[in-house]
């Protein structure tokens, strides 16, 4: 069988990959690649394993994704985000490599965003992950994966959106203000996969956006999940994201996906009708 890498594997999207493979790429073996197997920030390492193992293919989730640690941390972000795709790229300059970025390339000032629409990030972590892209990018056989935020049971319990959220709603007490003028495209890390194996095994190239079929606000996220956590008492409210006290927020960057529908045998669906397909799935 041939051998995949997936890096990031203790995390949401990689960890739902590597579940996947036997459903979704039976043809491939895969190393799950956590950071207490391979430090990724030790180059040299980094290059023996590489070399030892001679995967096939290289799938990278690996990554500093939260936007206020990156901003907390900027030089360590840079060298997470960027330097290590760049030696990923590089040792896998003839094999397909399939990068992981985000909506946050994008301003959100105009919303449902096309593979080639300009990009203009308003924080750290969507300069890196710009950088990143553009370091993978130039070789024309490695795919560059945009994806929204992921839904799912994680590893750690708190990677997900609806972990997150359901986590500060417990917190709340009594209650918490959802935004209605910030929207993007949740996704449920399981189609993400799914997606994801399928155009990694066409050897599809360039970038592609991965997200939900359906453009929601914050509130109505948290209204669609809320109905299925009964035990949740705190309310939710509208807010705005104009009154947040934090860095800028990006506040439409809902993608147009119908290029990767295209690619794909089965089309990714919105999130609310993936959660009325499937009731029980834990989410």
């Amino acid at each position: 069988m041939k051998l995949a890498w997936i890096t990031g594997a203790n995390g949401l999207i990689g960890n739902y990959l590597v579940q996947a493979a036997p459903r979704f790429a039976p043809g491939w073996r895969v190393r799950a690649l956590t950071r207490d197997q391979l430090d990724l920030l030790d180059f040299a390492a980094v290059r023996r394993e590489f070399q030892k193992d001679q995967p096939q293919l290289v799938i990278h989730c690996a990554a500093i994704t939260a936007v206020a640690d990156a901003q907390k941390n900027p030089d360590l972000a840079r060298r997470v985000n960027v330097e290590v795709t760049g030696l990923l790229a590089e040792l896998a300059e003839e094999i397909p490599f399939v990068f992981f970025s985000t909506d946050l390339v994008f301003d959100g000032r105009k919303g449902n965003y096309s593979e080639t629409d300009a990009t203009n990030p308003l924080h750290i972590y969507g300069e890196t992950k710009l950088a990143a892209e553009e370091i993978v990018l130039k070789n024309r056989c490695h795919l560059v994966v945009r994806t929204s935020i992921n839904g799912g049971v994680s590893p750690t319990g708190n990677r997900a959106f609806n972990e997150q959220l359901r986590r500060s709603l417990q917190q709340a007490g009594q209650g918490m203000r959802l935004f209605t003028d910030e929207f993007r495209c949740p996704i449920p890390a399981v189609e993400t996969a799914r997606a994801v194996w399928e155009l990694a095994q066409k050897n599809c190239a360039g970038i592609y956006h991965v997200a939900g079929a359906e453009k929601l606000s914050r509130l109505q996220i948290g209204q669609l999940l809320v109905e299925r956590w009964p035990e949740v008492k705190a309310k939710i409210e509208p807010g705005s994201a104009k009154d947040f006290p934090g860095p800028p927020r990006a506040l439409d960057t809902s993608l147009d996906i119908a290029k990767v529908q295209k690619a794909l045998s089965t089309p990714l669906p919105g999130l609310p009708e993936w959660l009325a397909a499937n009731p029980n799935e834990l989410f």
